[in-house]
């Protein structure tokens, strides 16, 4: 089997967990909810999906170390698919007609990045991290990356312009370096198990752990903040569509991953994320609210007074903020306010 489907299977794996972990963690909510008894956090329900995210994001980590980031990174939409099977199967959402065709067209686009997407991707070493990151295409990038950064960050404190274009492409920006340290780390430490020379020996692989690191975290922030201030309905699909883009300008610009390509496997790729971008959008515009005493009773539980709760806590609520924005972050993964 090629190296790059091992890649696929497991991007998939770990998107489709990840999606399992968010409706659990939505039921978890509701059944709180309709009792008033203890915080969501207490349930080991809620803890089970959270353990669920953690092996999904796990997954997700170590395809990077099989594929090319310019084709697990839009992998992400399995999840919002899967999220919004599940949600109308086990919590009895109501399935819409644009959860229907914005299912059949992210699958389309999702089927031809698998296709059309480069299948081959260098052996990552620590050498070729370094090599890269001299790189004079890399270093406008990041010189570009930096200003643009700089000049977004004193709109957003110093102008107070809190517009969510503006915050969600400070993500995107932290986004691209986060792709390029992640299939860094993952991509040596692959080499280091099946390759014939250990990596953990160079500083460069301790470099770009701790850059994967402190982009991720800054990631987290910003997107916490972008949930407080925006509806998730508006985040998802444009945190997806933008990490998307980054995710795949950093492997074109650093791990040069289109090189050799030919043109009609760059149009059909670029159709396909199209394709993908519009069906999520269409999937994760704003959600019928869920009725509760459904829930229960398919679940075999007591039903209780008929209610419309929010399956998760208030995006304004400060206990929230972290948690939805480690949902969201690296995956386009699908929030839902209903």
């Amino acid at each position: 089997m090629e190296i790059y489907i091992l890649g696929i299977i497991i991007a998939i794996c770990g998107n489709f967990l990840i999606s399992i972990s968010l409706n659990i963690q939505k039921y978890t909510h509701v059944r709180q909810s309709q009792r008033g008894t203890k915080p969501y956090y207490t349930s080991s329900l809620w803890w089970c999906g959270i353990l669920l995210m953690g092996l999904g994001e796990l997954g997700n980590f170590a395809a990077y170390g099989f594929a090319p980031a310019s084709l697990i990174a839009p992998l992400g939409c399995v999840s919002v698919i899967a999220s919004a099977i599940i949600s109308v199967v086990f919590l009895k959402e109501t399935l819409r007609a644009s959860d229907v065709i914005g299912g059949a067209l992210a699958i389309t686009g999702t089927y031809l990045l698998v296709t059309f997407a480069p299948h081959s991707s260098p052996h990552i070493t620590a050498n070729m991290v370094e090599r890269c990151l001299v790189n004079w295409q890399f270093l406008t990038y990041l010189l570009s990356e930096v200003i643009l950064f700089c000049i977004l960050l004193y709109l957003y404190k110093c102008r107070n312009m809190k517009h969510i274009v503006i915050v969600m492409l400070l993500v995107a920006l932290l986004a691209s370096v986060t792709v390029i340290s992640v299939k860094a780390v993952s991509g040596m430490i692959t080499e280091s198990i099946i390759g014939s020379q250990l990596q953990f020996t160079y500083p460069i692989f301790y470099v770009m752990f701790v850059v994967m690191v402190a982009s991720c975290a800054f990631q987290i922030k910003f997107l916490n903040q972008a949930m407080k201030m925006f509806d998730a309905t508006e985040v998802v699909p444009i945190n997806f569509v933008f990490f998307t883009a980054s995710a795949i300008v950093a492997g074109i610009l650093f791990y040069e991953e289109f090189y050799g390509l030919s043109l009609i496997n760059i149009l059909m790729f670029i159709f396909g994320c199209l394709l993908s971008f519009t069906g999520v959008f269409l999937i994760a515009r704003t959600r019928p609210k869920i009725k509760t005493d459904r829930i229960f009773i398919s679940m075999g539980q007591i039903p209780g007074k008929r209610c419309t709760d929010k399956v998760q806590p208030d995006p304004t609520d400060s206990k929230y903020g972290a948690l939805a924005a480690k949902l969201m972050c690296n995956s386009g993964i699908e929030q839902d306010d209903s």
